[in-house]
């Protein structure tokens, strides 16, 4: 079989990883784009949008191996997903070595939400939304005690999370993750731009350039770190 073309190959990789090949030229920040709903350990059906997380996980490593990635963009607009699946990005995100940047642009909602605080830094767009709540089951469960004891460790594990890599505390998060009357047929709080800035959750307001300038920031601070050690 003749080898694929430099054009085939970059096709193959918006199908497959739903992104293009970085721009030609030397650039040392890499974008990650959390888009749709995130894909665990079920495949969703084809006309959903989703970001599969077995292709993001060898991206976090590649980065992190690769010494011209100086810093990381993290672009997301996603409906949440599959809670596991995402709290594992979130972890991996939060232990890389590198600085990365997180812009919630359009929506970060559910489990996208510790993705978005993963980040050394987060920002939101001005019209974004942000919608926080308890965790759901979807499809055939059972419905024993030690199901809902279940439930409310993974809860537990992703309001921890949130509680430390953000600047929100554990009962104003609970507080809008309980929320009632603010849905109209679910509980919980939808927060948009500056209020998730307001109650600590997202670090500021901004968009494209004011978050390429603070990672850009970040990446000369950890040159002068490294240089130092």
């Amino acid at each position: 079989m003749a080898e694929m073309t430099n054009e085939q190959t970059k096709l193959e990789t918006v199908k497959q990883l739903g992104q293009m090949e970085l721009p030609t030229g030397e650039n040392n920040i890499h974008c990650l784009s959390i888009i749709g709903q995130i894909e665990g350990h079920l495949v969703l059906p084809p006309q959903n949008k989703t970001t599969k997380y077995e292709h993001i996980i060898p991206q976090l490593v590649a980065i992190e191996q690769n010494p011209n990635i100086e810093g990381m963009l993290i672009v997301l607009n996603t409906v949440g997903g599959d809670v596991e699946a995402g709290l594992a990005l979130a972890e991996m995100i939060v232990s890389m070595s590198k600085p990365s940047v997180s812009i919630v642009l359009g929506g970060g909602h559910s489990i996208g939400v510790p993705i978005s605080v993963a980040s050394n830094y987060s920002f939101i767009a001005e019209t974004a939304t942000m919608t926080i709540h308890p965790i759901r089951l979807t499809g055939l469960v059972v419905g024993v005690p030690q199901t809902y004891e279940y439930l409310d460790k993974m809860q537990d594990r992703v309001i921890q999370f949130v509680v430390k890599h953000s600047d929100i505390d554990e009962q104003s998060f609970r507080n809008l993750m309980f929320s009632t009357g603010k849905l109209a047929r679910d509980i919980g709080t939808v927060l948009v731009g500056v209020d998730a800035v307001n109650c600590g959750l997202i670090n500021e307001v901004g968009g494209l350039s004011a978050a390429l300038n603070k990672l850009k920031q970040l990446i000369d601070e950890r040159r002068v770190d490294n240089k130092n050690n």
